[in-house]
């Protein structure tokens, strides 16, 4: 019996990094990650390394069933140097304190991209749709646009195994979100990139590109741009119903605005201007219920005795999530020492 395996990593495109993929076919294959051979890859195709020092790894994290293919396999890797030490665009090497004391929520938003006219479906050829207001979570084919495709992925991210928690149309035309949780960040990334790949894959049947720019129609164009809102939360924060301990954390995450906005997404200066449910690049603040703050303390927090969650509502649609859950445990632990 042969299986196929598709292993996925990220390149070295800048200032966003792409997913790349390719398949290795073995035989007897057990379904396990430890089944996986670390396998080489042409660094010098994929903005990683030169031509005269070509040879990177692939080195297997994490593995799920591909419902989309016979007898077939994802294969989520860390990409790393010719003498196994990570690369430096491996965003998951970043993580240095990885366990299921940190939970994390993932709101991801995007555009879907029609090829052909290359605009968001529902947006007309040289014009602008009816402004924002009846897309958001819409139903009816004037207000959703690309639901086929959007219920396909998500029933092949169920079937693949991924927490996937939701989905909904956005306040654009085109425009949509899915959320995946996991406990412990190197899982939520695994699952998040996976899915993302995933969407890719699927959008290629419908002549559709993904777009994950968080301002994609521009800076000034009167529609809210794209976020991957990153709820979460440790122990702390979930069982001790402590008010104080939120505000040392939010507290402390205004201490470090270079920390976080260096990894939260390129370009995101255009979506984070104080309107659209924003605030400001160079502002920060947060508050209880408040969407227009950096960070939001969700209402359930409070009603449950400053039990749950927060919400860093700045981390851009492009964002690594690896990157952005390294920078909020850093943060976090700092805030609690």
């Amino acid at each position: 019996m042969k299986s196929k395996l598709e292993y996925i990593w990220l390149d070295g495109t800048e200032p966003t990094q792409c997913l790349r993929s390719k398949t290795m076919v073995r035989n007897d294959f057990g379904g396990t990650v430890e089944e996986c051979p670390v396998w080489s890859f042409d660094g010098s195709s994929t903005n990683q390394a030169t031509g005269d020092d070509s040879d990177c790894l692939l080195k297997p994290v994490a593995i799920f069933p591909d419902p989309d293919r016979a007898s077939a396999y994802l294969v989520m890797c860390e990409v790393l140097n010719a003498d196994g030490t990570p690369h430096p665009t491996n965003g998951r090497a970043t993580i240095q304190d990885e366990d299921e004391d940190f939970w994390f929520g993932f709101e991801q938003e995007y555009f879907l991209w029609d090829l052909k006219t290359e605009l968001p479906p529902g947006f007309p050829k040289g014009g602008y749709p009816a402004p924002q207001g009846p897309y958001y979570c819409s139903v009816g084919a004037r207000n959703a646009f690309g639901r086929e495709l959007i219920e396909e992925h998500m029933d092949i991210c169920l079937e693949a195994g991924l927490n996937l928690e939701g989905i909904n149309a956005e306040v654009a035309p085109g425009q949509w979100e899915f959320q995946i949780f996991a406990k412990g960040a190197k899982r939520a990334g695994d699952e998040i990139w996976i899915a993302r790949y995933l969407l890719e894959r699927t959008a290629e049947s419908y002549g559709m590109a993904i777009d994950y720019e968080p301002k994609p129609l521009g800076k000034f164009a009167d529609w809210n741009g794209s976020g991957m809102h990153a709820n979460f939360s440790n122990g702390a924060m979930r069982e001790l119903g402590d008010e104080t301990i939120f505000t040392k954390i939010c507290e402390e995450f205004g201490k470090h605005i270079d920390r976080h906005m260096s990894v939260y997404g390129a370009n995101n200066d255009q979506r984070l201007t104080g309107l659209h449910e924003t605030q400001s690049i160079d502002e920060y603040s947060y508050g209880v219920s408040d969407r227009g703050a950096s960070i939001r303390i969700p209402i359930g927090t409070v009603q449950d005795g400053w039990k749950g969650r927060l919400e860093d509502r700045r981390t851009a649609s492009n964002a690594d999530p690896y990157k952005v859950a390294a920078a909020i445990i850093k943060t976090t632990k700092e805030a609690l020492a």
